[in-house]
Formats: structure tokens, C-alpha cells, sequence
């Protein structure tokens, strides 16, 4: 499985935010559209990634006031990536050596997406669950052997 599989399902919906807007204008839109990140894009390129644990443990440095800080003294400038064509093993490992739980997706410089840890964990259960499913129905249809009873 791979990251297209996850996006196709997901859909396209991306929340952007540029570097130079105030910290609360961000925690404000997260807030409001129910979202942990936001993708921070500058001339039209990646610049970074601001999650709510960069929010928070900004809030914290500067005495539980946000201020006039600016998401670029927020973010995260050095957000993990992968592209569409990245294997969901792959991404799951990278999140979890990073404590990851959102990762852009981009296809050369394009934003093609924002997969989270829990997308991934659901896009697994999901493939367990059918997999589960053919098993036992191939199970079932095993055809009987001679002389051997089946419930």
C-alpha cells in the first residue's frame, strides 16, 4: 500500500498558512476547522510544518502568551516528507523514529497532500480487516476432504 491509496481516500482538502502570519491567526484556523497542522508554504514551497505541539510548546516558552509571534518562530522548518509513490511501512516507521504525526506529501515541489499518523494506522487496520475477511473466506469455501466432517 501507498501513500496515493491513503490520499485518494482522504481526499484533497490542504490548510496552508505562510510564515510571516501571527501564531494566533494559525491557532485560530486549527481551531476552527478542527485540524493538528498546518502546512506552512512561502513562494509557493514547503517552508515547514506547524502542528499543534509546536503551538502549544511555543505558548509555554513565551509565558502561556502568543502575542505577536509569527508561525516561521513556531514551526517546524525540517518537516518530514514523503511522495504518493512512498510505502505506508516506510512512512509508519519514519513518524514513529521522528514522533511524527503529520508528514506533508509532496510530488517534486507540489503539495499533494497532509497524511497523519492516524491515516496511516486506519489505512493498516483497514487492509488487516479485508485481508482477515478473504481469509476466512477462503477458509470456508476449503473445499471437504474424504471422509472428514467440517461444522
Amino acid at each position: 500500500m501507498r501513500v496515493s491509496d491513503i490520499l485518494r481516500v482522504k481526499g484533497n482538502t490542504l490548510y496552508t498558512v505562510q510564515p510571516d502570519e501571527p501564531l494566533a491567526k494559525a491557532a485560530e484556523i486549527m481551531a476552527e476547522k478542527d485540524i493538528g497542522s498546518l502546512v506552512v508554504m512561502a513562494h509557493g514551497e514547503l517552508a515547514g510544518m506547524l502542528t499543534f505541539r509546536e503551538v502549544i510548546a511555543c505558548i509555554v516558552a513565551h509565558g502561556g502568551e502568543m502575542g505577536r509571534i509569527l508561525v516561521r518562530q513556531a514551526m517546524d522548518d525540517h518537516p518530514l516528507t514523503c511522495t504518493p509513490d512512498t510505502e505506508i511501512d516506510d512512512v509508519r516507521r519514519m513518524m514513529l523514529d521522528r514522533h511524527a504525526r503529520y508528514m506533508p506529501v509532496m510530488s517534486q515541489k507540489m503539495l499533494m497532500g497532509v497524511i497523519s499518523l492516524y491515516d496511516v494506522a486506519k489505512a493498516v487496520v483497514d487492509s488487516q480487516n479485508f485481508e482477515n475477511k478473504m481469509l476466512k473466506a477462503y477458509i470456508r469455501d476449503w473445499p471437504a476432504e474424504e471422509g472428514v466432517e467440517r461444522d
